[in-house]
């Protein structure tokens, strides 16, 4: 009888145990501004979840812009914060003065031999008005500041909520920039 206890015991303690370390390893559920899909350059799906508990800087691009050379800011801030918990999130728009016309295919090859762009990349899209994808649409409506102009930069917290947005003439590699990504990586 006492064995039976002790068994019993046992088992019920180790469903216990097994149930609290899913528990404690489990995936917290997707934040709502990252729970879209959206096609990347290559036309393949990519789920935004997969960017949960990372920085991010969502920004708007376009190969014909001024601002066109911040491609390489992006990318050097990606390359440094990455391994850290940080991602760029580009998406190319032809809304501000026709300056993104090429096709994904040609948008692809103009960031990968001008710039080495290995940041995530999407299919281009709209980022302002009716037609805006809704990330931006999200995006604008919580921070009350949709993009101007090409090269407008969000940047989210670990748990997908929009803290700052930077304009379009500030460089990827301000100051204002970089110690924002910075606080964000330490935070809990």
């Amino acid at each position: 009888m006492l064995i039976r206890s002790i068994y019993a015991f046992i088992v019920v303690a180790l469903a216990v145990f097994a149930t609290s370390e899913r528990g404690i390893g489990a995936e917290s559920p997707c934040p709502s501004l990252l729970d879209h899909k959206f096609a990347n350059l290559m036309e393949e799906s990519v789920s935004l979840c997969q960017f949960s508990g990372k920085v991010l800087l969502v920004v708007n691009t376009a190969s014909e812009c001024g601002y066109t050379p911040q491609y390489q800011g992006l990318e050097k801030l990606y390359r440094h914060y990455r391994d850290k918990g940080f991602a760029v999130l580009g998406f190319p728009a032809n809304d501000f003065g026709g300056q993104e016309p090429g096709s994904n295919k040609q948008i692809a090859q103009f960031c990968q031999l001008n710039y080495g762009v290995t940041f995530p990349m999407f299919a281009k899209t709209s980022v302002v008005g009716a037609n805006a994808n809704p990330l931006f649409h999200e995006l604008a409506a919580r921070t009350g500041k949709p993009p101007r102009w090409n090269f407008h930069k969000y940047l989210l917290d670990k748990g997908g909520q929009p803290v700052a947005v930077f304009e379009s003439a500030v460089e990827p590699e301000d100051q204002r920039v970089t110690a924002q990504i910075e606080k964000l990586l330490i935070a809990r």
